[in-house]
C-alpha cells in the first residue's frame, strides 16, 4: 500500500490488499492501524540493529569485520617487548652453554657437535639482534616506520635463536639420558664440585692478597666473590644431596631438577672463582707492561708533535696522563689496570696505539674488562636488563675488531648491568623457609622465579623449552 496525509488508497495489482477490498468493497482506517504499527517496529527495529552492528564493528574486532581504525601500539611498548625479547634469548644462550659444559665433559665433543653448532647459529642470530638494537638507541633509523621495522627485526632474531635450540632440546635430552644414566651425570657434577671447593680456599687467599698489594679500585671489580662463590656451591651441595636421594626413591623427574639445579650454581661458582685468577694474572701482566707502554706512547707523543696544530690538545692531556702514571709508580701503591688504560686511551686520542706494545696492552686490557662484565652478566642474569646487555654484545665484537675501542662500552655495560642489579635487589630477602643459596641462585638465572621456592631449574633449550623440568612436567 502507499500512505498520504489524506486517507488510505489501495495499491494497485494483486496481492491480499487487493483481495480484501474486493470481498468488502472498502477498507476502513482502523483496519490500517495494526499493519502500520507493524511495519514501524522493523523500521525501529532494523535501525537499532544497524547502530548496534556498527559500534560493534567500531570498538572490536570479530571475524569478517575490520576496524576502519585498527589501534597502533605504541612505540614505547615495542621497545619493552624487544628489550624482553633480548634478555629472554640471551638467558636462553647463556643456559645453554652452561649445560652443554657437563653434556661435553660426559660424551665428549664429538658427540655435543651438533648442539654446539646450533648454540653457535643462536648466538648469530642473537648478536644480529643486539646490533639491530644498537643502531636503534643511536637514532638509526629515523622514521616511525622504520623503527618499528628495526623493533620488529629485533625481536624475529630473538624467536629465531630460541627456535634453533627448541629445535635440538629433544635430541639433547636423548643424548644426556639422564632418565637412565642419572648416576654418571651426578658424578661429572659432583668431580666439578669437588674441585671448585678444593679451589675456593686458594682463590680466596690470591684475592686477600691482591687487596693487600693494589688499592681497592683494583679489585672492586670482584669484591664478593669469594662468598658468592660460595654460597652457589652450598647451594650445590643441598642439591646434589637431594638429587641422590630422589634417584634412590625412583623419583626422577625430582633427581633431574635437582641435579640440573646444582649443575647451574656449579658453574657459575666457576665463574666467580675464574673472576679472581683472571683478574690476578691481569694486574700482574699489566704491571709488567706499564714500563714498555710508556716507553711507547713516548713515542707516540713525539710523532704527534711533529704533526698538525689540531693535535695539540690531545698531546697535552697525553702528556698529562703519562706524568701521572710515573707519579704512581714512583709512589708505590696504583692499579696496574687503570694506568694502562689510561695510557692505551690518551694514545688513541693522537689517532695511535694500535700496533706494537700499545696494542697489545689495549688487547689485556679489552680482554680483562668485557670477560670480567661477562662474568658479572651471566651471574646476575636474573636482574640486568637489554640496555647493560647490548653494550657488552658490542664490546664482544670489538674485541676481534678494535680491541681498543671495545674497553668503553665494556665498563658502560658494567656499570649499567651494577645498576640493574641494585634496583633489583633481592626478591627473597627475608623471606623463610627456603633453602640456603636459593635467592642466589634466582638472582642468577639458575632458577624461574615463579614459584616460592625459586621456579624450576633452566635447562639447554629456547623459550619454549628451557623450562621442561618444572615440577608438573614429571619424567619419571
Amino acid at each position: 500500500m502507499t500512505i498520504n496525509a489524506e486517507v488510505p488508497v489501495a495499491a494497485t495489482g494483486g496481492g491480499p490488499v487487493a483481495a480484501e477490498q474486493g470481498v468488502g468493497g472498502s477498507t476502513s482506517a482502523t483496519d490500517l492501524v495494526l499493519p502500520l504499527v507493524a511495519v514501524g517496529g522493523v523500521g525501529i527495529l532494523a535501525g537499532y540493529g544497524y547502530v548496534r552492528r556498527t559500534r560493534r564493528a567500531r570498538t572490536r574486532t570479530t571475524p569478517g569485520v575490520v576496524s576502519p581504525h585498527p589501534p597502533v601500539t605504541p612505540l614505547p611498548v615495542l621497545e619493552r617487548q624487544a628489550g624482553a625479547a633480548l634478555v629472554q634469548a640471551d638467558d636462553c644462550v647463556r643456559t645453554s652453554r652452561d649445560e652443554l659444559s657437563f653434556a661435553e665433559a660426559r660424551f665428549g665433543a664429538t658427540a655435543v657437535e651438533p648442539f654446539v653448532r646450533a648454540l653457535r647459529e643462536a648466538e648469530r642470530e642473537l648478536s644480529a639482534a643486539f646490533a639491530i638494537r644498537l643502531r636503534y638507541d643511536a637514532g638509526v633509523p629515523e622514521e616511525e616506520a622504520a623503527r618499528r621495522h628495526a623493533l620488529a627485526g629485533i625481536v624475529g632474531r630473538c624467536a629465531e635463536a630460541g627456535r634453533r635450540l627448541d629445535a635440538e632440546a629433544p635430541g639433547f635430552d636423548q643424548l644426556r639420558a639422564l632418565e637412565r644414566e642419572m648416576a654418571e651425570a651426578q658424578g661429572v657434577a659432583e668431580e666439578r664440585f669437588r674441585e671448585l671447593a678444593g679451589r675456593t680456599g686458594t682463590v680466596e687467599a690470591t684475592l686477600a692478597e691482591l687487596t693487600t698489594r693494589y688499592p681497592a679500585t683494583a679489585t672492586a671489580s670482584v669484591v664478593g666473590y669469594g662468598e658468592q662463590a660460595k654460597d652457589r656451591l652450598v647451594f650445590a651441595t643441598t642439591h646434589l644431596n637431594q638429587c641422590r636421594q630422589a634417584a634412590d626413591l625412583g623419583e626422577t623427574g625430582r633427581a633431574i631438577r635437582d641435579l640440573r639445579a646444582a649443575e647451574g650454581a656449579i658453574s657459575q661458582a666457576d665463574t666467580f672463582l675464574n673472576g679472581i685468577e683472571r683478574l690476578a694474572d691481569a694486574l700482574t701482566a699489566a704491571a709488567d707492561l706499564i714500563p714498555a707502554a710508556l716507553t711507547g706512547a713516548e713515542a707516540e707523543t713525539a710523532r704527534a708533535a711533529a704533526q698538525a696544530d689540531e693535535l695539540r690538545s690531545h698531546l697535552t692531556h697525553t702528556d698529562t696522563v703519562l706524568a701521572a702514571v710515573r707519579g704512581e709508580l714512583t709512589a708505590g701503591e696504583y692499579d696496574p689496570l687503570d694506568a694502562l688504560r689510561r695510557i692505551v686511551r690518551a694514545v688513541r686520542a693522537l689517532g695511535g696505539g694500535r700496533d706494537g706494545v700499545l696494542g697489545a696492552a689495549a688487547r689485556l686490557t679489552a680482554r680483562h674488562d668485557v670477560a670480567a662484565t661477562d662474568d658479572f652478566v651471566t651471574t646476575h642474569r636474573g636482574a640486568v636488563a637489554a640496555d647493560a646487555r647490548t653494550l657488552l654484545a658490542e664490546a664482544q665484537r670489538l674485541l676481534g675488531t678494535d680491541p681498543g675501542a671495545a674497553d668503553e662500552p665494556a665498563l658502560k655495560s658494567r656499570e649499567l648491568a651494577e645498576q640493574d642489579v641494585r634496583v633489583h635487589g633481592n626478591p627473597h630477602a627475608g623471606t623463610t623457609g627456603l633453602m640456603s643459596g636459593t635467592s642466589g641462585a634466582v638472582l642468577g638465572g639458575i632458577l624461574l622465579e615463579e614459584t616460592p621456592d625459586g621456579g624450576p631449574p633452566l635447562s639447554f633449550g629456547g623459550p619454549e623449552t628451557r623450562a621442561r623440568r618444572a615440577p608438573h612436567l614429571r619424567t619419571d
